[in-house]
C-alpha cells in the first residue's frame, strides 16, 4: 500500500500481526511523513514575518542583506535538489520558502524607500541569473560549486541579522513564530535528509540552518524582556 511515494505496507503488516513495526520499517515511514508535513508547514512559515511588517509598517531592526541572501540560498538549494532528482518530500519546502522569501524582500524594499542603486542592481542581477540556475542549465562542476557555496550563503544570510540583534540588544520586527518554525523545520530536515540518503552537503546545510535559526530564536527570547521594559518606560 503506497500513497504519495510513502509505503505503508511494512508498518500495516506488522500491526496486523500484532507486532510493533521494526526500526528499519518505521524510520523511513516517519521520515517520509515528516517530510510532507514540513512541506505543508513551509507554505506559511514566513507569513508571520510578512504580517508583522505589514501590521507595523516598519522593517526596524531587520537586515535587508540577510533576507536577500536567503533568496539566493533558497534558489540554489531548490535548483540543486530538483535537478539531482531527490524525492519531493526531501526538498519540497524550498519551493514555498523561495516564493515567500521573494515576497518578503519585496515588502522590505517597499518599506525601505528610497532604494539605492546597489539594491536595484542586486535585484536585477538576481532576476537575470535565477531562471538559468533553476533550469539547471549550467556546467555540472559549477553547479556543484554553487551548491557548496550556498551553505556559506545561508550562514552569511544569518550573521548580519544575528550581529544586528546583538548590537541593538533588540530583534526589532523579527517574528518569533517564523524563527520558531524555521528552527523546528531545520531539525526535522536533518532527520529526513539522513533517512533519505541525501548527499552530505544537503545534511550539512540543514545542520547550519538548525544552528543559525536556533541562535536567532534564542536572541528573540533573550531580548524580549528588555524591549518590553523599554516600551513601558516610554509610555
Amino acid at each position: 500500500m503506497a500513497f504519495l511515494g510513502i509505503d505503508f505496507s511494512c508498518a500495516l503488516g506488522s500491526l496486523r500481526h500484532g507486532h510493533f513495526p521494526e526500526k528499519d520499517c518505521l524510520l523511513p515511514l516517519i521520515s517520509k511523513l515528516l517530510g510532507y508535513v514540513l512541506v505543508a508547514a513551509s507554505t506559511t512559515v514566513k507569513l508571520p514575518q510578512i504580517l508583522k511588517i505589514l501590521k507595523h509598517g516598519s522593517v526596524r531592526g531587520l537586515s535587508v542583506v540577510s533576507f536577500e541572501l536567503e533568496v539566493v540560498g533558497y534558489t540554489i538549494a531548490l535548483a540543486y535538489c530538483f535537478n539531482k532528482g531527490l524525492p519531493f518530500s526531501a526538498y519540497g519546502e524550498l519551493a514555498f520558502l523561495l516564493i515567500q522569501a521573494i515576497i518578503l524582500v519585496a515588502i522590505i524594499y517597499y518599506f525601505s524607500q528610497p532604494l539605492g542603486l546597489k539594491t536595484w542592481f542586486r535585484a536585477l542581477l538576481y532576476c537575470a541569473v535565477a531562471p538559468t540556475i533553476l533550469a539547471g542549465q549550467i556546467d555540472p562542476v559549477l553547479f556543484e560549486a554553487l551548491y557548496a557555496s550556498q551553505h556559506a550563503i545561508f550562514l552569511c544570510a544569518r550573521i548580519p541579522q544575528i550581529w544586528k540583534n546583538f548590537s541593538n540588544k533588540s530583534t526589532g520586527e523579527l517574528s518569533f513564530l517564523t524563527c520558531l518554525m524555521n528552527f523546528g523545520g531545520s531539525i526535522v530536515r536533518v532527520f529526513t535528509s539522513l533517512q533519505e540518503g541525501a548527499p552530505q552537503s544537503v545534511v550539512l546545510g540543514s545542520v547550519i540552518g538548525m544552528t543559525t535559526n536556533g541562535t536567532l530564536l534564542s536572541q528573540i527570547i533573550l531580548y524580549k524582556r528588555p524591549e518590553a521594559v523599554k516600551e513601558k518606560k516610554t509610555e
